[in-house]
């Protein structure tokens, strides 16, 4: 465990170093059409999964990439870390996040996501805020985005209780778009409310893409269903590979903080 420590220090402490390059190499950006800071968005992710293989020893295997449909798409992804959070927009050449209003508002970084064209939300706001998003959101799917958007709507523990709200069948109705589910078992070697991170196989799957047009209420259960079944049985595989690197698994109790 000490091991991962010191690990985990040093990748956190170059993990916002290199944040701060990039945000630095981007700023000829803002003078650029929305194409220039999505791609130092991606760099940055790219260059931060190759840091986290580089010093914690987490490799990543991602399948299904070959479902993945060209054009307006919602991508519907497990939310259990940071890590997919910016790891999954890599895939996609319009990316578009639905995130927290007070990002926006953030120096330099809320800039890049206003430039971006990410859609901020504020939280606390009632029913009209969620239809308000809901329309932006169907919108930029339309003119041909790709919405990333986490269903559970935060970043639950590997083993907590799956929630899953409406917010995707309200965006997927009306969008004339297909959902592709998004399974993974980041929580493992990304945990929330840690620092540390851990060796092994993390893995992101792509599953069968969803057509447009199905009823709202059966999106959501297909969504959920296969999400859920998936993502157990990474969580199973990656615990088994963890359980023989380290004679037990170190993940869960972190999962749990």
């Amino acid at each position: 465990m000490v091991v991962i420590f010191l690990r985990s220090l040093v990748y956190n402490v170059l993990f916002y170093l290199l944040l701060v390059f990039w945000i630095l190499i981007g700023l000829p950006t803002f003078l650029m059409p929305r194409r220039g800071i999505l791609t130092i968005a991606k760099c940055w992710a790219r260059s931060s999964i190759w840091l986290m293989r580089a010093v914690c020893g987490t490799r990543i295997e991602y399948r299904g990439l070959e479902k993945i449909p060209a054009g307006p798409l919602i991508v519907a992804s497990k939310h259990q870390s940071m890590w997919e959070t910016f790891a999954l927009l890599q895939f996609f050449e319009q990316p578009l996040y639905i995130l927290k209003r007070e990002l926006l508002w953030i120096p330099f970084f809320g800039w890049y996501l206003r430039k971006a064209g990410m859609i901020g939300v504020d939280r606390t706001a009632g029913g009209r805020q969620l239809i308000d998003m809901a329309r932006r959101a169907r919108e930029a799917v339309r003119q041909g985005r790709q919405l990333i958007i986490f269903p559970e709507g935060t970043r639950t523990a590997v083993d907590a209780p799956p929630h899953y709200k409406n917010g995707v069948g309200l965006i997927y109705a009306g969008s004339d778009a297909p959902c592709i589910p998004v399974a993974l078992n980041s929580g493992l070697f990304w945990p929330r409310r840690t620092f540390l991170r851990y060796p092994g196989t993390l893995v992101v799957e792509f599953l069968d893409p969803l057509p447009p047009g199905l009823p709202r209420d059966e999106l959501n259960t297909r969504v959920s269903t296969a999400i859920e079944q998936a993502s157990q049985r990474l969580i199973a595989a990656a615990r088994a590979e963890q359980a023989q690197l380290f004679g037990r698994v170190p993940g869960p109790s972190a999962a749990k903080t």
